[in-house]
């Protein structure tokens, strides 16, 4: 096995809106790297001085352990997912490939070999407990028990155990709902909305949704720091203020300098999740309480502005 301080570091899940950041950071701190995507047929690594891609398909299991042998990492950060909640509800069975069985075959790999692995997952493992539960003050901590509402959460909450039960001393890593510069694609929470907007789409923003939401470079530096960190089990990567998504998006269409009800953009308008039957659907309260990860990181690690 190669040296830690030669071995590259192998991302899992590149092409997407975190990932393309995470490859960012990484690239910014660390000398060797190498890099994978794991849908097939979806888009390619990008190109960077000082990365190797290496496309995978993570839906053949194997194919991706295969291609951590030849690359023998001294580090994994796995950032893939099947994260739309609709393809999840709709497939199901690819939802559990790569959200949990995935995972888990990625850490089984690290244990092995003793390389260090930072696990991706999110803020919608709680969320579908009973309404009248009274939630802890100043958000989720990492000890709170998981609550997940849908495919895609109960997927990522059995990848969370998966990982931690086959890699004891893996971090996973849970992450608020995610905004910033997509790179022109129309991703992520703030991209998606303007990118909605733009294109005329009239769009509904929850006022009884709430969220601790993190920008996507900060987010990325984050977790491209934890590798560095001697630190296991589940750490919250949480924005530092509480929002509604509602105050989110219109916080980003003033940033943009929108008019929620302007010429030329479709309309955007504040409502409960009731007005359209998405009460018992949707997870109501995620904040995520980051105690942990100020610790680990220091004062100020998730300071930015809505822009």
């Amino acid at each position: 096995m190669q040296p830690a301080s030669e071995a590259p570091t192998f991302v899992l899940g590149t092409s997407g809106f975190l990932g393309r950041a995470v490859v960012e950071a990484l690239l910014a701190r660390r000398a060797a790297h190498a890099c994978g995507s794991v849908v097939a047929a979806g888009p390619r690594p990008f190109e960077a001085a000082g990365l190797v891609p290496r496309p995978v398909d993570g839906s053949v299991p194997g194919a991706v352990e295969s291609a951590l042998d030849l690359h023998r990492p001294g580090a994994v950060l796995c950032v893939a997912a099947l994260a739309r909640g609709g393809d999840c509800e709709a497939d199901p069975a690819r939802a559990e490939r790569l959200n949990t069985e995935l995972p888990a075959e990625v850490a089984r790999w690290c244990e092995r070999h003793g390389a260090r692995l930072v696990h991706v997952s999110t803020d919608l493992v709680f969320g579908g407990e009973a309404p009248d539960r009274v939630l802890p003050a100043g958000g989720r901590r990492e000890s709170d028990p998981v609550a997940p509402l849908g495919v895609y959460a109960r997927t990522k909450a059995a990848g969370e155990a998966a990982v931690l039960a086959a890699c004891p001393q893996a971090l996973v890593a849970r992450l608020p709902l995610l905004y910033g510069d997509s790179r022109g694609r129309g991703l992520g929470a703030s991209d998606g909305l303007l990118a909605a907007c733009r294109a005329g789409r009239d769009v509904t923003l929850f006022d009884d949704e709430w969220r601790t939401p993190l920008d996507v470079d900060l987010a990325a530096r984050a977790l491209v720091r934890l590798l560095d960190r001697a630190a296991s089990g589940i750490v919250h990567l949480g924005g530092e203020r509480r929002l509604s998504r509602a105050e989110f998006g219109f916080e980003v269409l003033a940033a943009a300098g929108l008019d929620a009800a302007g010429p030329g953009t479709g309309a955007v308008r504040a409502a409960p999740r009731a007005a359209l039957g998405l009460a018992a659907e949707r997870p109501a309260d995620v904040c995520l309480a980051s105690e942990r990860a100020r610790l680990l990181l220091g004062d100020g690690w998730n300071r930015s502005r809505v822009d």
